[in-house]
Order: structure tokens, then sequence, then C-alpha cells
């Protein structure tokens, strides 16, 4: 059988300004990257505290590796889980404020397996209208009814949950990873009180970030565990490392062992990388001077930003999007911005609406005040010249 159509299909990509093409970086992930033999300023990672390539983390990996090897060798049920894995679920929960917590090998997997594991045929799940994919995907595949509602509307919520039949779960990102705002947060969890329905929300992006300690959104909006039922979290954006975990009740967690095929059927995650992740969580809790590092230069930013005139988002978040428009000219500035010596990433349709391409600027607090300034003089003479 012939490809034909499919090659057709990446010339119509390429022509629409939407092809998607990697780069191969030479260096370990931090601010500064090689990239072709060139040194660039990174402003598109999620490595949102500067843990990625951080002294004692890759130390505690190494040390893991001496001790457990490289990998896990099987799955969780079967002969993969470690105490390096328990311990880490142990300190995860206690950290987070739940009962237990569960790993799973990647935030898509955790996404996918809870959804499925709580709602199927003749349930419901409703989810925001910006959700992530693989929340999108999740409730998708569930074999549940799936609404959407608008993006941070709990009126439009409601109005949906009256209609809801079976079990119902409420789906949201809490920090949305395109635009950078937070989800309402306590008025979600009121709305699914009234209607008796689960809220689930995935902090991938202010866990680590948000909060005094570092809890996230959640810490920030002092909800427990009452309040949302399902907390997912990723450990590969404010923790530095790799993979992911839910947290809740006893009850949610047993559920899950039991029922959520992406946790199941995989391969744990290397324990190493486990030991590695309560060396980073150790740090998110006693650094408090990353995150307010971190909002101080979002602060800068925003400020530079807004003098120069350009099209932000309102997110106070590390994740500062500027609005473009056109694909084509969104991938013509950060091309601009990369021959400059800045990294910053063209987001384009469908991960965005048509018509919404953005630059999308990250801050990490292994930035300095005057990466700031150069990137802003850098945006200046690429976007407003």
């Amino acid at each position: 059988m012939s490809f034909s159509h499919l090659t057709h299909n990446l010339n119509k990509l390429t022509q629409q300004g939407l092809y998607r093409s990697r780069r191969v970086v030479e260096s370990p992930q931090g601010i500064h990257l090689q990239l072709n033999g060139k040194t660039v300023v990174n402003f598109c990672s999620n490595d949102y505290l500067g843990l990625a390539n951080h002294p004692a983390i890759v130390q505690a990996f190494k040390n893991a590796a001496d001790i457990y090897g490289v990998g896990s060798g099987a799955a969780h049920l079967i002969c993969g889980h470690s105490t390096a894995h328990h311990a880490l679920e142990d300190e995860l929960a206690a950290f987070t404020g739940r009962e237990r917590a569960l790993l799973f090998s990647t935030g898509y997997m955790a996404n996918i397996g809870v959804i499925n594991a709580l709602v199927g045929r003749g349930d419901t799940v409703l989810e925001d209208r910006l959700n992530h994919a693989s929340l999108l995907d999740g409730g998708l595949s569930s074999g549940a009814k799936f609404k959407r509602y608008a993006h941070a509307d709990t009126q439009h919520l409601a109005e949906l949950l009256a209609q809801a039949t079976g079990n119902k779960l409420v789906v949201t990102d809490g920090v949305f990873s395109m635009d950078g705002d937070a989800a309402p947060l306590p008025e979600l969890a009121a709305v699914a009180k009234q209607h008796d329905a689960w809220l689930m929300v995935d902090d991938a992006h202010g866990l680590g970030v948000l909060g005094a300690n570092g809890g996230g959104l959640l810490e920030q909006y002092g909800l427990q565990q009452d309040d949302v039922q399902v907390l997912m979290g990723t450990l590969g954006k404010g923790f530095g490392t790799f993979g992911a975990f839910v947290a809740g009740s006893d009850v949610l967690i047993e559920t899950l062992i039991q029922s959520a095929r992406t946790y199941i059927y995989t391969t744990a995650m290397p324990p190493a990388v486990a030991e590695a992740t309560r060396a980073s969580l150790r740090i998110i809790e006693t650094e408090h001077w990353r995150r307010e590092k971190l909002v101080a230069l979002i602060q800068k930013f925003r400020t530079g930003a807004g003098q120069l005139g350009l099209s932000l988002m309102p997110s106070a978040s590390p994740i500062q999007p500027i609005l473009v428009g056109e694909s084509e000219r969104a991938v013509e500035i950060s091309q601009a911005l990369l021959a400059a010596g800045f990294w910053v990433s063209a987001i384009r349709p469908p991960t965005v609406a048509q018509g919404t391409a953005r630059l999308r600027v990250t801050l990490s607090a292994s930035h300095e005040a005057p990466h700031v300034d150069a990137l802003l003089d850098a945006l200046d003479w690429t976007i407003n010249a």
C-alpha cells in the first residue's frame, strides 16, 4: 500500500506553517543549551525550578543506579515495585496532604488511566475546553458521556452537571499549559460538591512552583482531599525528573491499582529516577528562594513586555504566552529569536485554536534578570521592528 496520502498531508502541514520538527540538544538541560554547536538561552523549558541538572539530584540518581541498576525490570504489580518507589509514594502523599499516592510512568498515562478507571458507559465526564490533550483523550476513550464546558466557566459547568447521569467526574488542568492561567478551583470544587461529582485536577504546571511550600495550586487555594478528590502531578516539570503520580484517598489508590490499565500493563519507572525525585522533593520543600525568585522574574518580564506593547495573556505562572495570531508569523519570530541566541517555542494549531498562534515564553528560577532584559530587547526588535 502506498503512503502517498501521508506525503500529501505532510506537504499540506508545511504549506500551512504547521509542520513540527525536532531540534537536537547537545547538552544537559539548563538555561544555556548547546544546539548545533551554538549556545542559546533557553526560554521554552518546563524546568521551572532549575532542578533538571541539579548536582544533588544527579548524584542521588547515580547512587541509586549503583544500588538498583538502570531498569525496574517489570510492572509495579509484577516485580518492578522497589523500596525507592514505595518511599517516594509515601513522601508525595505527605507532601500533597493526601492519604496515598501512586506512581505512573508518564503524566499522559496517569490521566488516561485515572479517567478510564473512574468512569465508563452510563457515566459523565465534564472537562474544561482548554484541558491538556491527555485529559481530553482520557475522557473520550472512557466510554462515558463526554461534555466540555467553556473555559473556567463554573456556571456553564453547573448547567451541564444538572443534566449529567451516572457517576460524574469533573476534570480540569490546574495551570493551563498554553495560556498560563489558573483554574478557579474553589468555585469548581463547590459546584462539583453541589452536584455530587468528583473533581480531578491535573496540577502538572503548579506543583513545586505555586504555594508557600511548593504544594501547587491546591495549596495556594487551601483545598484538601475532600475538595479535590483526585490530584495528578507530573515529575518532569517543577521536580526536574520524570514520571507522574496520582494522590488521593486510600480507596482511590486501591481502585487505580486494580483497574488503571496504564498502571497495570506497563513497566515501572527506573528506581534511580524515584530516588532522584526524592532528592528533588527535599529541595522543593526547603529552598523557598527558588519560588520567590521565579515570582520576581515573572513580574519583571510582564512589566517589560507591557512597556513594549506585547500582547500577553493573564498569567501569573512561569508560562508567559505572547499572542501573535498567524502560525507563519509565530514561526518567523521564533526562528529570528533563535538566530539571536534565544530559544522560544512557537505554539500553533491544533495545540491552540486557529488564529491564536503564540510564542510560549517560560521562565525558570535559574534565569537571571539580565537574561530577561536581553530577551525583552530581542522581542522588541523581532516583533515591533
